[in-house]
């Protein structure tokens, strides 16, 4: 492996430390009543932003709070990132091309696990309701999407990776493409 990719990679690993110090996904609701909007960021290991005014709002469609405490992910995720950081630069110290290729489908993997247990979570507080809301539209589910904009009655909900989101993807993006320069284009 060129020493250049080599530090390109190790770049991208401090990149991916970024994410344990800025907001890695963010909600944001917008209605008419809220015209400056509402914000809940989702951390590696916390939830901050609007939180209370959400649970608020929350309470009269029948979702249940959403609480710091409920969620196991934030013990894990810290660890998990961590451990795929210190993968990424035990490969990159290594110089070994099966070492980053290992790496990225670890990569690859974390990340789809992280996406269905968002889908899941989001799933979960959309669908079960309290029977006994205040506001009860027949056959509405409350989901925010993973990813993009959804109107969900008057509130135009969306779901976009935040800073520490960012530094991900871009890390990750870097990776691949030493990968493939290394697997195809340094052997000519």
């Amino acid at each position: 492996m060129k020493t250049t990719s080599r530090n390109i990679i190790l770049l991208c690993t401090l990149l991916m430390i970024g994410a344990f110090f800025v907001p890695f996904w963010k909600i944001i609701l917008e209605a008419p009543q809220y015209p400056e909007g509402l914000e809940m960021k989702i951390w590696l290991y916390k939830i901050t932003g609007d939180v209370d005014k959400i649970n608020g709002l929350n309470h009269y469609i029948g979702m249940k709070l959403i609480h710091e405490d409920e969620f196991p992910e934030f013990k894990i995720m810290p660890w998990a990132l961590g451990l795929l950081i210190v993968f990424g630069m035990f490969g990159a110290v290594m110089r070994k091309r099966t070492l980053i290729w290992a790496w990225i489908s670890a990569l690859a993997v974390a990340g789809c696990i992280a996406f269905y247990d968002f889908y899941q979570w989001l799933y979960d507080y959309g669908h079960n309701l309290n029977p006994h809301a205040a506001i009860k539209v027949p056959g509405m589910s409350y989901q925010p999407p993973m990813f993009g904009y959804k109107q969900l009655l008057n509130f135009l909900a969306g779901s976009f990776p935040d800073t520490g989101g960012y530094f991900v993807i871009a890390a990750a993006l870097g990776i691949v493409g030493v990968a493939v320069y290394e697997q195809y284009y340094s052997k000519k």
